[in-house]
């Protein structure tokens, strides 16, 4: 019998996604499913410097798409143009979605979300008029106005929305009744990604287990898809997961160890088969949709506010990578003119 790695073990029982913009790795690893990404992701990512023509590539499109946008920042079309570019250069490793994030700033702005993730719809087709934009999906952030323009993007303009910076059962539930395609619960903190010194005191892996419970218990068709992920042994924890996206070194760790290894991933056992999670009971269902105060004060409650505190990390967190992609491609604008 042929050997196999935990990255074979993990892609039989869930769907594994690339959550890396460097086309490099969707090549040797892949095909993967979808391909995750964020404005972290296409900060670091875009400086590389390969990617000096793709900037000015994006800076160029970005100038010539500007009066058809009026009321969008030149140097913001850029930033969401740079990422597109990175994203079609994976694509081909695909079978299955792009994920896009929307602007965080607009987090807590329904209208600007909505509107942002139309225009990064229409971009996709401006850059490549092949490209189908039915695999196009907008990450965006599991506030209250965030989850209500996944809303009106699901069943209105047959957009697909993944719900991220998620932490908390309420969050997924929403996330589920307005119709999310995935919702993304965050196993670690984003602060471990940022701050060597700090490791999350409580993973939360058991969110992923209780979300996919619930979906499937009260018939949703919303999928999960956990992130920020720290080890292959998290990973190899959720197998059975519907979707599970990892970043490139702990690819290459699932993609190098044999299933009968002594290593901590290959030892470690999918919550998805622990019986007494398994049959725990499923709490029952939730209804937020109508009710923004009780969502308000039952998020802000969730873990005595500790959630809360990280959803406000992370949406801070990718305002200051949004800030310095559009400083960054300001230089770019301005060397060009």
């Amino acid at each position: 019998m042929a050997s196999q790695t935990l990255l074979d073990l993990l892609r039989s029982r869930s769907a594994v996604d690339c959550d890396t913009l460097d086309a490099s790795v969707a090549a040797e690893l892949g095909p993967f499913v979808d391909c995750t990404c964020n404005q972290a992701i296409a900060c670091f990512e875009l400086q590389e410097h390969r990617h000096k023509e793709l900037l000015n590539k994006a800076a160029a499109i970005a100038k010539d798409a500007s009066p058809r946008y009026p009321d969008v920042k030149v140097e913001t079309l850029a930033v969401e143009i740079g990422m597109i570019l990175l994203a079609l250069q994976v694509y081909p490793h695909l079978t299955g979605f792009v994920h896009i994030q929307a602007n965080p700033f607009d987090s807590y702005n329904t209208v600007k979300t909505v509107a942002g993730a139309r225009r990064l719809v229409s971009l996709f087709q401006e850059v490549d008029s092949s490209f189908d934009p039915t695999r196009v999906c907008i990450k965006i952030a599991g506030t209250w106005e965030g989850l209500q323009a996944c809303r009106e993007l699901e069943a209105t303009h047959n957009i697909r929305t993944l719900a991220t910076t998620l932490f908390t059962i309420e969050q997924a539930a929403l996330a589920a009744e307005v119709g999310c395609r995935y919702i993304a619960p965050y196993v670690n903190d984003l602060r471990v990604h940022f701050d060597k010194s700090y490791t999350d005191p409580s993973p939360n892996l058991a969110l992923c287990v209780a979300s996919q419970r619930y979906f499937l218990a009260h018939s949703y068709s919303t999928q999960v898809l956990p992130a920020s992920l720290t080890s292959a042994a998290e990973c190899m924890k959720l197998a059975g997961v519907q979707h599970i996206t990892i970043a490139p070194a702990l690819l290459r760790e699932l993609a190098a160890t044999q299933t009968g290894a002594t290593s901590p991933a290959a030892q470690a056992h999918s919550l998805f088969d622990d019986p007494s999670i398994a049959h725990a009971p499923v709490p029952p269902k939730l209804s937020y949709l109508n009710d923004e105060a009780g969502y308000r004060i039952a998020f802000t409650r969730s873990n005595k506010g500790k959630e809360e505190v990280k959803l406000t990390y992370a949406i801070n967190t990718f305002c200051d990578m949004q800030t310095a992609l559009e400083k960054a491609m300001k230089t770019v604008l301005s060397a060009a003119v």
